[in-house]
């Protein structure tokens, strides 16, 4: 028998897959005609922003309650401290993260300033004289708007990487099937609701194309370790209810079925009550246009879930 040396190939074989490429990519359930639209239009009546139109709603008297925690103009305030700090902790022998300013049109100068400015005036950044600086810049977002971005390459590849475990998306849907009604929180600016530790806000150091340095308090989006770090925390708010809630960093899953004699709605009122009191005394804030409520199916990582039926979305 002829056996194989490293890097010598025996064999090469092309699969040619049967279908066109649409149907390939269309949802793994084929619904009647009419069915689809009749689904994005229920969909659309769970969003927080529809429900607090219609005082009928069940869930209507809950939002309103915690209208300071669910809104469309959530605090702008420097966080608490909860225990957990984003840390960042640098390879031995690294000296100075440095990595010039480039210029930049002048609407993205004057976004970045703005920007600068409402932060410094929240507490969430103070100027800096750090010896480390990485340059800003912006990138415009699908609805027009700009995203500030931080190029931290040269910090992030001297950082050491966390090891916390991010969630896997096949278990996440295992705690959540057979539940008979869903609600879907997406938190805002869930990264600026951690602070840095102490130690480590030099290291955040950023400049902008105006000639500032500024440093950050809390912790900036674009910080390797940045995603691990938000994820332990919520993991640790939520897991006391980790029975009916699971959490994939910025977006907290809310999942109940009828038990103990109560109808489902009438548990998961009580489920959604029990986080919305979590996220109060935490001082963290969701988004209520994004946010759904008491729906039979809810979006989740890019399919739509409900009861023990998962449903590929269909890119738009």
């Amino acid at each position: 028998m002829d056996f194989l040396k490293v890097g010598e190939l025996a064999e090469v074989v092309l699969l040619r897959p049967e279908g066109s490429s649409l149907e390939l990519n269309s949802s793994s359930v084929m619904y009647p005609e009419g069915l689809e639209d009749e689904l994005t239009s229920k969909r659309q009546t769970r969003y927080g922003a529809a429900i607090l139109k219609d005082p009928s709603d069940p869930y209507y008297a809950l939002l309103k309650v915690f209208s300071d925690v669910v809104s469309d103009d959530p605090p702008s305030v420097l966080p608490p401290d909860r225990g957990v700090r984003n840390e960042i902790d640098l390879v031995p022998g690294t000296k100075y993260c440095t990595t010039r300013q480039w210029p930049l049109p002048k609407e993205q100068v004057d976004v970045i300033d703005a920007f600068f400015a409402a932060k410094h005036a929240a507490g969430m950044v103070r100027e800096s004289k750090s010896p480390h600086s990485s340059p800003t810049f912006c990138v415009r977002k699908p609805n027009g708007k700009w995203r500030m971005v931080h190029a931290f390459n040269k910090l992030n590849a001297a950082t050491i990487p966390a090891s916390t475990p991010i969630p896997r998306k096949d278990v996440l849907q295992n705690n959540i099937a057979g539940c008979a009604i869903f609600s879907a929180l997406d938190m805002v600016d869930g990264y600026y609701q951690l602070l840095m530790r102490e130690s480590d806000i030099p290291l955040t150091a950023v400049s902008t194309p105006s000639g500032m340095l500024w440093e950050w308090l809390v912790m900036p989006q674009g910080l390797s370790n940045a995603p691990a770090t938000f994820n332990r925390l919520v993991t640790q708010l939520f897991r006391p209810m980790r029975q009916f809630v699971q959490t994939y960093f910025g977006d907290i899953f809310v999942h109940s079925r009828a038990s103990e004699g109560k109808m489902a709605v009438e548990t998961h009122l009580g489920h959604l009550r029990e986080v919305l009191l979590c996220m109060r005394e935490n001082r963290l804030y969701a988004n209520i246009n994004k946010c759904i409520f008491g729906a039979e199916e809810i979006p989740f990582l890019g399919c739509f879930l409900g009861k023990a039926v998962s449903v590929c979305a269909i890119a738009q």
